[in-house]
This record gives structure tokens, C-alpha cells and sequence, in this order.
């Protein structure tokens, strides 16, 4: 158990991610409440997931899971930000979607708090402030206890936090940024940023999207669902792919020299960071979830962590696609040209 930041909230290691658990997943309700309450009984008290996940069906079962058992024993996060229809209104880090999106996420639910409330993506086009002040109407109003970013540059995070003092808002608690041994970027600045403000980190995809799953490498069919969906990270038809399939299969001949899966090397190299909350991990399956559920008991020496580093170096990622967001600036070619006369 961890301590989630200086939030006082005590959290399990490994935290449910139910992202997988709706359409985009496990489609059988049943079975994903059987994992939920398998991660319980196991000892995993921190549930984590979002209003986009399925639109809105990973909360629903979520509920449905937690509607038999103790809620007072679960610390339940979830995440705003994401399109919910075609409204253009029903997206985003608006004061407006913020406290509406809050009441649909506890109805699905079926909670009337949040012990952790997560804006899922920065929103250029919506001041902070607006943001930080809806946030903080929903403390104060008890709907929810604490409130975080999730994949925020460090600039943004110095600029809520800047915001949060001068203004007199609540604050930025926890980051939940991707980091895996893959995806090692955030070790150059949004770790010590956020230490130096005390947030819980509690990073998405430790295994890196599947990568670092054991499906992937040398003979194997080296292919994802998400493919079609996100070819910037899976295409192997990209060169950062097929540096990912070199490493993946560096990787997999380590932990076999350590004994180790690569599950278990994956998810005890981000448990060994010492900034780290919690890791959320992703099962779809039953089987999945049983893979990972003792990873917090293993501990890599000083030897495997020096070898993981020669791999990978610290503070990169070997594709960037895998940071998880870009900046206007670098997605609206408009942003950085004069118009024509």
C-alpha cells in the first residue's frame, strides 16, 4: 500500500484500470464484475476509470461491481475531457461539461462521491482557472474528495498549480501520465515537477499498450486490435515500431535471464520508481488479471534496472507517438503560419 500523494488517501500499488471493461473490451458485464471483485479480494482498493471508456459502459459496470460490496473500502477514480456524443458542448474542460459530466459519472456509478475526479486531457482553448474553479466547487460541494490531471506536460502542471495558488482554487493532486519502460519521457520533467508539488503519480499502460505483454517479439504475430485505431503506435510498417519490436525482444531475453515474465519486469520496473503511486493495470480478461496481481512483489536489482537503461535510456521514449498528447502547435499547421495575403 502507497500513499497517494498528500492526498492522506492510501492506495494499493496496482490499481484497476476498467478500460477494457464495456464495448472496447470484455463485452459481457458478468465477467467483467468477476474481475472487478477478483482485483478486490486480492487486495487492490483503487478502481480507476473515464466517461469515454465505451461512452460511459465502463462507469456503468463499475457500478454494477461495486453495488455489492463495501464503497467506503474503494477509492474510485474517473475522468472527464473526452467527446460524449456530438454535442459539441459535451466535451472538454468546461466549467459547463465539468459539473454536468460529474453528475452522469456518479450515476453510472451509482455513487454520490468521488474519491478522485481526472481531467483526461489538457483543453487549450479553456483558461485553468476555469477548470480549477469548477473543480474546486465540486470539493467544496462534496461530490468529489480530490482532483488530478492526466497527461499534462510539466508546463501545464507549473501553470494549474501557479493558478491554483494566485487565484485561491484547490489544486492539481495526483498526474496520471503514460510511463512504462517503452514510454520513458516523463522521467526528464513531469516526475520532478510533480514531486516538487507533492502529487501522486499513477501512470496509464505500464505495459506499454501490450507491448510488453508477451504477445509481442521474435515469431510471434506481432499484431494489435488497435492497429486501425492508433497505426502510430502499432504499424509496423513505421520505423518507431519496429525499434519498439527490437527492444520489446532485448527486453523479453532480460527477463528470461531474471527469471522473470515480462509482465512481471514491465510492471516492476514502474513500481520501482520512487515517484510512483500506483500503476494502473488493464486486464480484459480473468487471465490477465491473475498474470499481474503479485507484480508488487517482485524487485528488480541494481543490475536489471542498469541493463533496462542501456536499452532504453532515461527520459525517452523510443516512439513518440506513445506521450499520449500533442500540443496544438504541432497538430494545426495554421498555428504556426501568417496567413497567406
Amino acid at each position: 500500500m502507497r500513499t497517494l500523494g498528500r492526498t492522506g488517501i492510501t492506495v494499493s500499488s496496482l490499481c484497476l484500470g476498467a478500460m477494457m471493461f464495456g464495448a472496447w473490451g470484455e463485452p459481457d458485464h458478468d465477467e467483467s464484475v468477476k474481475i472487478i471483485h477478483r482485483a478486490l479480494d486480492a487486495g487492490i482498493n483503487f478502481i480507476d476509470t473515464a466517461d469515454v471508456y465505451s461512452a460511459g459502459e465502463s462507469e456503468s459496470i463499475v457500478g454494477e461491481a461495486l453495488a455489492t460490496v463495501d464503497r467506503s473500502t474503494v477509492v474510485l477514480a474517473t475522468k472527464v475531457h473526452g467527446a460524449m456524443g456530438r454535442d459539441p458542448n459535451a466535451r472538454g474542460n468546461s466549467r459547463r461539461w465539468i459539473i454536468a459530466e460529474c453528475e452522469n459519472s456518479l450515476r453510472r456509478l451509482g455513487t454520490d462521491y468521488l474519491d478522485l475526479y481526472q481531467i483526461h486531457r489538457p483543453d487549450e482553448t479553456v483558461d485553468v482557472d476555469e477548470t480549477l474553479g469548477a473543480l474546486s466547487d465540486l470539493v467544496h460541494a462534496g461530490k468529489i474528495r480530490a482532483f488530478g490531471s492526466s497527461t499534462f506536460p510539466a508546463e501545464q502542471i507549473v501553470e494549474a498549480q501557479w493558478v491554483a495558488e494566485r487565484r485561491g482554487r484547490e489544486r492539481f493532486q495526483t498526474e496520471q501520465p503514460p510511463y512504462s519502460i517503452l514510454v520513458r519521457g516523463i522521467e526528464r520533467d513531469v516526475l520532478p515537477v510533480a514531486r516538487n508539488y507533492g502529487m501522486g503519480i499513477i501512470p496509464w499502460s505500464p505495459l506499454a499498450g501490450g507491448w510488453l505483454s508477451g504477445r509481442f517479439g521474435e515469431g510471434k504475430e506481432n499484431t494489435s486490435r488497435r492497429a486501425a485505431r492508433i497505426p502510430g503506435r502499432y504499424d509496423l510498417t513505421l520505423p518507431a515500431n519496429q525499434r519498439k519490436l527490437e527492444v520489446v525482444n532485448e527486453l523479453t531475453a532480460l527477463a528470461d535471464e531474471a527469471g522473470l515474465s515480462l509482465v512481471h519486469l514491465a510492471l516492476a520496473f514502474v513500481l520501482e520508481h520512487r515517484d510512483i503511486s500506483a500503476a494502473i493495470i488493464g486486464p480484459r480478461t480473468m487471465e490477465q488479471l491473475e498474470s499481474q496481481l503479485d507484480a508488487p512483489e517482485i524487485r528488480l536489482d541494481t543490475a536489471v534496472l542498469d541493463r533496462i537503461d542501456e536499452i532504453v535510456p532515461p527520459g525517452t521514449n523510443v516512439n513518440h507517438d506513445d506521450a499520449g498528447w500533442k500540443p496544438a502547435v504541432l497538430t494545426d499547421a495554421s498555428l504556426r503560419r501568417r496567413r497567406s495575403a
